[in-house]
Parts: C-alpha cells; structure tokens; sequence
C-alpha cells in the first residue's frame, strides 16, 4: 500500500519553514553522516516521533529504521524499551535522554546527561542532542500543518 500525506491545515513554505528545517536536517537529519551509530540515530528519532505524536514522521522513521536493518521486533516495541533486554545500556542511556528532552523533563534532565557520559564523547553528546532536538521540530511542523497519511 502507498502512503502520501496531505496538508490540511497551512503549507509551512508559506514562511520558508521546510527551508530552515532542510539546513538542519542535512547536518543532524536520516541522511547526515554522524559519529554516533546509525541505529541508535534512527532509534532516537523515531522515538521523538512516537512521542509527540506525529504519523508522517512515524511512518517515515519505521521505514527508515527498517532500511538502516533495525529488526521488526526491535522497532516494534521501541515504546516498552525499558521493558526489553534488546537495548544495550549505551541505546538505554541515549533513549532516556531523548524522551527527557522531547518531555522537557527539566528536573531529570541533568542526570539524563550524565548517564550518557560512560558510553558516549562530547561530539557524540552533542550530536544525540541535536538528532532529538531536529526531530522535535520536524514533528511540530508536521503536527502543526496537519500532514496526515492519505492511503492511496
């Protein structure tokens, strides 16, 4: 089945928003090539995107995960991550991170940080945060501008 989406509610190129997006997306985006795995990158962003609760950013992220050879079963149950054994304690770390950055968790926020530290470089840190921060825009955006899936 093909999936398209529709705006129904603005066209964010109105104020050139998908250009300011682009810019960052290609630093820290699904394409960006970065220090820290590619898994656990496309992890974080689907993880924003289940959060905030976007459809094209789920959809495309599953997709995304699936061609970066994230298992089914892995993808699946990203959402009971602290349930599973599946995720190693560097992917564990990083997804507490991502949800207290996404959830404005600003009271556990500190020691989110620091779990990162064992696993993680500066430049890594840096980079995890900016995956987490580009996915909150994208999912506000699409959220905002109403990109819902159209089934074709």
């Amino acid at each position: 089945m093909a999936v398209t989406f529709k705006n129904t509610r603005f066209d964010p190129d109105l104020v050139e928003f998908h250009g300011i997006a682009k810019q960052m997306a290609a630093s820290v985006g699904y394409t960006a090539d970065l220090s820290v795995d590619p898994q656990l990158a496309q992890l974080l962003r689907l993880r924003v995107a289940q959060l905030t609760p976007c459809s094209y950013c789920q959809i495309l992220h599953t997709k995304a995960a699936h061609d970066r050879g994230i298992g089914v079963e892995k993808v699946a149950h990203l959402s009971s991550w602290r349930e599973s054994t599946m995720f190693s304690a560097a992917e564990q770390a990083a997804l507490a991170y991502c949800e207290a950055l996404t959830d404005y968790d600003l009271a556990g926020f500190p020691s989110r940080h620091e779990a990162l530290t064992p696993h993680f470089d500066e430049k890594a840190i840096a980079e995890i945060a900016a995956i987490v921060i580009n996915m909150n825009l994208w999912t506000r955006l699409k959220l905002a501008q109403g990109a819902v899936p159209v089934e074709e």
